[in-house]
Formats: structure tokens, sequence, C-alpha cells
């Protein structure tokens, strides 16, 4: 096929576009080059053989030449992060969902008729648990004051009691609770309007927490795994926060861009939704501390610190995406943790053991 991927610079976009070419598909790739990800400023490294445009597609004009002529859109460009200043709304309602919306004009004018779009985990907020008492229930949100406390843990929304959290599947109701969020579940109602309307198909492809080769580092668009390899590489024990039994489900990139263009080949009809996530939930704090063995680096250091727009516990059921489309992630924890601190090795310091403190912090609570 001849494939459409926007924000194809980015951190996913070129696993994506390798992953394309690996499996004998054209590239049209398409990126802004938005300095808050591309802050270095270097020249967009362009494989040969793809066709590259730099743009915006809230632009119609350049929309309509990247359109033409082509199968599929895999739709990856987007403002992430978490979306916690009231400030930022406006840009993520701007660069994601206007710009989605630009994109599906685009497609419906040109005939295009088949949609991969990334989307987040995030559109679940907290998911759902189960309360001792009431059973099912989706969690309650979590207070100001409770957090500072240091209660973390959602509470059940009739009576208050710690929830059981557990794995969340494609048919649970969206819940977003940030400006991302809240972005992405927009851009998935704007892609499944177009699909009916045009008759076209969509993949609505839930990342959770991505992590790999290329990640950012320093930027509003990095992950955790990103950040506390900075601070290990500075020398410094990476921060933990909450009491780091936060559970996610990471994934590593190169199982992330299988997945993405599997479902751009083998999803051709109607709308669906399909979690991408490992199977395997761990917590905020083993990553930090798998970071931190793999470096030879201090023990991370919980530290309490919080942020009202981050969820408690968000893990996938992926079982729709293995048995639809016949993926499988291919790259373990461990290996991916240890690849992960293999790209950017602490030179400054000799190793030492790492994580006593860390594991009496995470058993005491907090």
């Amino acid at each position: 096929m001849h494939i459409l991927v926007t924000g194809a610079a980015g951190f996913i976009g070129t696993h994506v576009l390798a992953e394309l070419l690996a499996r004998g598909h054209e590239v049209r790739a398409l990126d802004s080059l938005r300095p808050d990800v591309h802050r270095d400023g270097s020249p967009w490294q362009v494989v040969r053989g793809v066709e590259a445009l730099i743009g915006d597609v809230r632009d119609r004009e350049l929309v309509a030449r990247a359109v033409k002529g082509v199968d599929a859109v895999i739709h990856l460009a987007a403002k992430v992060g978490l979306g916690v200043d009231i400030a930022d709304m406006p840009d993520y309602a701007s660069s994601n969902d206007v710009g989605t919306a630009e994109l599906l004009v685009g497609m419906a004018e040109e005939g295009v008729s088949r949609l991969t779009l990334a989307s987040s985990m995030v559109v679940y907020g907290e998911g759902f648990a189960t309360c001792p008492e009431h059973g099912a229930v989706r969690p309650a949100p979590r207070r100001a004051r409770d957090l500072a406390a240091g209660h973390f843990e959602p509470p059940c929304p009739h009576c208050g009691r710690p929830l059981a959290s557990g794995l969340v599947g494609e048919d649970t109701p969206a819940d977003p609770r940030n400006a991302y969020a809240t972005s992405k579940l927009a851009q998935e109602f704007y892609a499944a309007n177009w699909a009916r309307a045009t008759g076209g198909s969509v993949a609505m492809m839930r990342y959770h927490n991505v992590y790999g080769p290329g990640m950012p580092r320093d930027t509003p668009y990095a992950g955790v795994a990103s950040i506390f390899t900075s601070a290990l590489r500075r020398g410094e024990a990476p921060k933990v926060f909450e009491d780091g039994n936060q559970r996610r489900d990471f994934i590593h990139v190169g199982d992330i861009a299988a997945a993405t263009v599997l479902a751009c080949e083998r999803h051709g009809e109607g709308v669906g939704a399909y979690n991408v996530g490992s199977g395997t939930p761990r917590t905020v704090g083993e990553m930090a501390l798998a970071l931190s063995r793999a470096l030879g680096g201090p023990a991370p250091v919980v530290t309490g610190q919080y942020r009202l727009g981050d969820v408690r516990h968000i893990t996938a059921d992926s079982s729709r995406l293995r048995r639809e489309l016949g993926w499988h992630p291919r790259v373990s924890f461990e290996k991916g943790m240890a690849e992960f601190a293999g790209l950017h090795p602490r030179t400054d310091a000799a190793p030492q053991a790492a994580g006593a403190g860390m594991k009496r912090a995470m058993t005491g609570g907090a």
C-alpha cells in the first residue's frame, strides 16, 4: 500500500516508518517539526525512498497534497503530554482535534478510506475497579487534599473504601481526566463520525506507556522512562511520584510500531478500538528500580509528590488486538529495560548497589 504517516519524525513515527518499509510499503511522511518536540533543531534525516513533507495537519492545502494518491493514513501527529495546565487547553484542542478534523476532511475529499489513529489509554481515566461492598465501580476522582495527605488510592464513589483495580478492556467507558486525554477522545469521536459518513474504516490504537530507542529526553514529550534515565545519566536518583506503586503497562516502541502497521494492513472495515499493551502490569517504582540497577546508579527516591491530573492505575487488556489482528508483544520488560539503559550508559560513577532504599520506601506506605 501507499501510506501517509503524520507525525513521522517523532518518537513513535520513526519506528512506524521503519516497520512500514520493512514490510514493503510505499511511504509518504508528514511532520511539522514543532520545536517543543525537536528542540535541538537538527534537520530531519529522512530515509531514502520516503517522500517527506514538512508542515502542519491544520494546513488544509498541505493536507490535500499529503493525502493525494495514498491508500491509507496512519495519524500519529499530536501534542502529547499530561495537560494539567488549563492554559494548555487551546493548544491541545487545536493541535489534536482541529488537526485531526482537517485531515479527515482531506481524506474524504480525496476518497482515502482507511485510517489508523494513534489514541491513548488516557481516555479511560482511572478505568474501573472493584469495591468489596459495591462490586465493579468507576473510581471517584482523587482530591488534592487526599493526595497531599499521602492517600493515593482512588476511593469507591459510594462508600469511600479503597478499591482493587483491574485490566481495562476497550469497552470500558471513557472518562478523560485531563486536557490531553480529552483531546485524544475527541479525535476518536471525529474519526468515528468520518467513518460512518464516508464508509471508511478506522482502527483506534490506544497506546499504553511507550518507551524505547529514540524516546525524547527533557521535553514535555518525554516518558517516565526517559525522565528517570536522564536523571541517572546526571548521577542523580530518579524521583518517583506518590508512593511508587502506581501501576502501568509499559510497552516497547517496536511492539507499538508492529501493532500499528498490522492494524493499517488488516483492519479494513468499520470502527474498532484496540488496547496496545504488554498485558503485564508493572509499577512506576519497579521501572525506576530496573533502570537504576541497569545503569549502576543511585536507588530511586520516593518523593510523595503528585500531579492532580495523573491517574493512579491504568493497565490494559490487549486480548482483542491479539485475537483479531494476530499481534503479540515481542520485547519483554526485562529485555526492554536493559536495552533502554544500554542506550544511555552512565560513565561518571562506578556501579553501586541499588534498590534497598527503594524497597523500604515502597513497602512502608506513603
